[in-house]
């Protein structure tokens, strides 16, 4: 009987923790630098990948993105002419270059191809953004893109020391969502942290009944905060089984260390 109950326990364990190594996708959007001065090079070198940022990995296959742009002022310009892919582990990834000319924010806005999730029978969609400015002209880093699900920052989301706090609020067709599940999750790829055990991978929180959420970040780098929405209507999965959808809404935020000139 002790074995039995022993063999279950493992079993239920090796469960949760495949799923919570699953569960943890973000779209990576991830710019060189999100403050350009009159001093630096204006060129963005872009890395943009579907992984688990804290785990550093694995990479997950992307197929050709619906989207790739930027907005400044207002006015969208579509950048999918300079999407380059980039193989990493034989999964497709993509790099982009892009010369900011003009002062003020500048919001890029990704839309990947649907992915397949066959452990979740689920279809993925992350909106992923990220803002850069420039110039020192402070103004546009609080307009929407209007995707269908979006995360428009409360906070100025950049400029921020380690320590800072970020707020933002959640929509889903252009409305607050409360009580929206929001994952966060920190780029551990060059300052690394060990991580204690799983819990410690993926920090989860919750909107409050405005669609608002609040997190303080307490290493410098780059943070993802990725809200998970049903979608509206059921899919196509390539099994060519109608599945559910699911809707992330993503804002990449980096902060820094005071004294650093990072």
């Amino acid at each position: 009987m002790f074995k039995k109950s022993c063999f279950v326990l493992s079993a239920v364990f090796l469960a949760v923790s495949i799923g919570s190594s699953v569960d943890a996708h973000f779209l990576q959007l991830i710019p060189s630098q999100n403050i350009v001065t009159g001093g630096q090079k204006s060129t963005l070198q872009f890395d943009i990948r579907f992984s688990h940022p804290m785990e550093n990995g694995p990479v997950m296959h992307m197929d050709e993105p619906v989207s790739f742009f930027v907005q400044h002022n207002g006015v969208q310009t579509d950048l999918k002419n300079i999407l380059h892919l980039n193989k990493i582990t034989d999964k497709n990834a993509y790099t982009a270059s892009f010369k900011i000319k003009e002062p003020g924010d500048h919001i890029f806005g990704f839309e990947p191809a649907p992915y397949w999730e066959p452990s979740e029978q689920k279809m993925i969609i992350h909106y992923t953004k990220v803002v850069v400015n420039a110039f020192g002209a402070e103004e546009g880093w609080d307009e929407p893109l209007r995707f269908p699900v979006e995360i428009d920052p409360l906070t100025r989301p950049y400029g921020l020391w380690t320590g800072n706090s970020f707020r933002g609020v959640v929509k889903k067709n252009g409305r607050p969502v409360p009580f929206a599940p929001v994952e966060v999750e920190y780029l551990n790829s060059e300052n690394k942290v060990d991580i204690p055990s799983d819990p410690f991978v993926t920090q989860v929180i919750t909107t409050d009944i405005n669609g608002v959420f609040i997190y303080t970040m307490p290493r410098s780098g780059w943070w993802g905060f990725a809200a998970l929405l049903e979608g509206d209507e059921l899919v196509v999965s390539p099994e060519g089984k109608r599945v559910e959808g699911e809707l992330g809404a993503l804002i990449w935020v980096k902060c820094v260390d005071m004294g650093s000139k990072k």
